[in-house]
């Protein structure tokens, strides 16, 4: 009998919603399943570098900018995001109906990669949808979307520990599963030879103003490392006004480096949290502004006394000092035990 295929598919939009399903791709190779990476742009081509023996399926593009204006800039967008949900549709149906072994599809909030003929799964942590005074509106049409899936992932622990209010409602007619912590990354021993380690992904414009801020306010510090973020064909690595700069990592090399810093200053991404977690590291969030979600994620961890948080405009080197007083990111790994040979088949 030849091996099964499930479609994996993420969102491009940062390098978060890819990351994690580095995760869900080694499982499903654990449990003798064929992965089939579906997505777009840096996300694609971050999957198919880290997998490049998997075969990979080019969806277009939901084209997602952010700037000063987030809520009118995504809405001048959704026609073209709605005319990319139908296409994606179309191209997994006549995906599926050519491939009899594809069993099942894994959609990491891609809307429309779903179909009737196998069991499909959404993974999210967003189920509700903060967008200020339209969040009720805004949660309505993610949860619709969601109710076209047979289950919904949750990667967060039964109470919503790091999520918060973004998972912890319940609605009919959606099957939730709380996954655990979900992170493509293990805890190890090393030393601690980075003092500032700078993550940097998202949407430009974004991604490039907060590289700018941080190169200008650490230059001239010693032990500081940006992992800028920014998906190329090739790995590359410089120094420049004392700071070591690499365009992106792979899995295993970006491992080693968080486990080898002391602090962490990034956005307050939840993939980026989840895997600061489970490596137990200290972080200083800076949110993407006008961001709903990141910015209630940052409150929420502050709140928690686990991760201080400022504004981008506010923030200098002299805002670190006050990380003494937070206990940091922490929770154990989780070994993802889901039995997919029960789960996905043909309908």
């Amino acid at each position: 009998m030849s091996k099964q295929k499930i479609i994996v598919a993420p969102l491009n939009w940062g390098l978060g919603h890819a990351s994690r399903c580095v995760s869900i791709i080694e499982l499903l190779l654990a449990q003798n399943f064929i992965p089939v990476i579906a997505s777009d742009g840096k996300a694609l081509l971050f999957l198919q570098q880290e997998f490049p023996e998997l075969e990979s399926i080019k969806l277009p593009s939901y084209y997602i900018k952010y700037g000063k204006f987030v809520k009118l800039n995504l809405l001048f967008q959704l026609p073209k995001i709605v005319k990319a949900i139908q296409k994606e549709k179309r191209i997994i149906s006549r995906y599926i109906t050519d491939n009899k072994d594809v069993v099942g599809i894994i959609s990491d909030n891609r809307f429309g990669v779903h179909n009737k003929k196998v069991f499909s799964v959404y993974i999210t942590h967003q189920v509700k949808v903060l967008s200020g005074i339209t969040t009720f509106f805004t949660s309505k049409i993610h949860q619709k979307f969601i109710k076209k899936f047979d289950e919904c992932w949750v990667p967060d622990l039964s109470n919503s520990f790091f999520s918060g209010k973004l998972s912890s409602e319940q609605h009919k007619k959606i099957h939730f599963k709380y996954i655990g912590v979900l992170s493509r990354f293990k805890k190890e021993t090393l030393p601690q030879t980075i003092d500032y380690l700078m993550l940097l992904s998202g949407p430009e414009p974004n991604r490039t103003q907060l590289e700018e801020k941080l190169v200008k306010e650490f230059s001239g510090i010693e032990n500081v490392v940006f992992v800028l973020g920014k998906v190329e064909n090739q790995q590359k690595q410089w120094t420049e006004k004392g700071i070591t700069f690499y365009n992106y990592l792979l899995k295993a090399d970006l491992q080693k480096i968080i486990n080898s810093s002391k602090l962490v200053i990034c956005r307050s991404g939840y993939s980026t949290i989840m895997d600061l977690a489970v490596l137990g590291k200290k972080a200083f969030f800076i949110p993407t502004q006008h961001q709903s979600e990141q910015e209630y994620l940052a409150k929420y961890l502050e709140n928690k006394k686990i991760a201080p948080y400022c504004k981008e405009k506010h923030f200098t080197y002299k805002k670190l000092i006050k990380i003494t007083s937070y206990k940091g990111l922490q929770a154990k790994e989780t070994n993802l035990s889901i039995d997919l040979n029960g789960l996905f088949h043909r309908k």
